[in-house]
């Protein structure tokens, strides 16, 4: 059994895919206790429907939940609505609500662990001012705590726009800190996968957004579960996450360098909130077993020779990963098709996708090879890729 893969050039090579699976044994207990670790999930289109650019989104229910469940199956939490579920990139508000409804109410009925995006996704395009960014954040607050779920309060495009300095960045979030029932966890999402944020915290300069975001911080600590830091810089999460007061979370987003910075050193480490984890699960809950049992060296074994695929996956332009994500989703047999909300399918290249397939493979993540195999082979065909 072999495949033609095309390269980045026009050239063809010939792949030979695993024949057997990988069996990653499930957890003993609910989950990793070692580290707080959410899988940001994506969302199943309904193949069906209008899901093309601009059009508003829609869902494939069964399927979206049931990969909720195969996350908690494996002791991951799940991060709802976030940025890997298309938010502002073909998810709607509308439907990142019902989502979010949706994917609570499942995880109080398994007992799953979640946390849902709240941002301004609402607010109609162009300008927006101060006072109504803070009235979109609040409204999305509402419908996440009335859910019973906790908030992660997404980085804004809107907020990023009318900002004028750090000074507006701290009100605002003071505020919403101030009225969250629960801790929240703070998201900082960088221009390599936004380049609407750039600037965020009111600097270009990371150095000074982290000190102003710090601040935030420090003035409501209890109000703060955690930082979620997503800037492919594990020199800048380390130092700022040894400044975060005592009991506050730094949740690495970092897809390139998470299993050192999940791992530590002798001065702390990360948590994780991380879009690779999605179709890195099985993988990802037998690294965290072994960091549970105390062997972070067994950790870092087992989970970084996945480093290729994420870098891979969130190679330039990184906002694009999503692709993959959903293609390794179809290959290993969570939904019957490699279809996206907003279009995004075709957001990659065929190269880029093959290459995805083949390091997947080789990790043996797809719990029937074969399957995958006619699937790319499928997939292929469509492109004029025969053999």
């Amino acid at each position: 059994m072999s495949l033609l893969l095309p390269d980045a050039d026009g050239g063809l090579r010939t792949y030979r895919p695993r024949l057997h699976p990988i069996e990653f044994p499930f957890p003993d207990r609910p989950g990793p206790r070692s580290r707080t670790v959410f899988a940001a999930a994506h969302t199943v289109a309904d193949p069906r429907a209008a899901n093309g650019p601009g059009s508003p989104a829609v869902v494939d229910w069964d399927a979206t939940l049931a990969f909720r469940r195969h996350l908690w199956s494996y002791g991951l939490g799940v991060a709802e609505a976030m940025d890997t579920a298309q938010r502002g990139a073909g998810l709607d508000w509308p439907t990142a609500a019902e989502l979010i409804r949706r994917s609570a109410a499942e995880a109080a009925a398994v007992g799953g662990q979640i946390v849902c995006g709240v941002g301004t996704d609402q607010l109609p395009p162009g300008p927006a001012t101060l006072d109504a960014v803070y009235a979109a954040y609040v409204e999305q607050l509402a419908t996440v705590e009335e859910c019973g779920a906790r908030a992660v309060l997404l980085a804004s495009r809107a907020l990023a726009a009318a900002a004028r300095g750090p000074e507006d960045y701290a009100a605002l979030y003071g505020e919403l800190l101030r009225q969250a029932r629960e801790p929240v966890v703070l998201h900082w999402l960088g221009p390599m996968f936004d380049p609407a944020l750039r600037g965020y915290w009111g600097s270009d300069d990371p150095e000074a957004a982290a000190a102003a975001l710090v601040e935030i911080v420090a003035a409501r600590p209890t109000a703060v579960d955690g930082v979620k830091v997503s800037l492919l810089d594990p020199a800048l999460e380390v130092a700022l996450r040894r400044r975060l007061p005592t009991g506050v979370r730094c949740y690495t987003g970092d897809d390139f360098h998470y299993p050192e910075l999940i791992a530590g050193d002798e001065k702390g480490f990360s948590d994780a909130l991380l879009g690779v984890l999605d179709p890195l699960a099985p993988l990802a809950a037998d690294a965290l077993r072994r960091l549970d049992a105390g062997d972070p060296a067994g950790f870092r074994t087992a989970l970084e020779p996945a480093l290729p695929l994420s870098r891979h996956l969130f190679e330039p332009p990184t906002h694009h990963y999503k692709t993959g994500v959903v293609l390794l989703a179809w290959l290993a047999g969570h939904q019957s098709h490699f279809t996206m909300v907003g279009g995004m399918q075709s957001a990659r290249s065929l190269p880029h996708l093959a290459r995805t397939y083949e390091l997947a493979d080789a990790l043996g993540l797809f719990p029937d090879p074969q399957s995958a195999e006619a699937r790319m082979r499928a997939l292929l065909d469509v492109y004029g890729v025969k053999g």
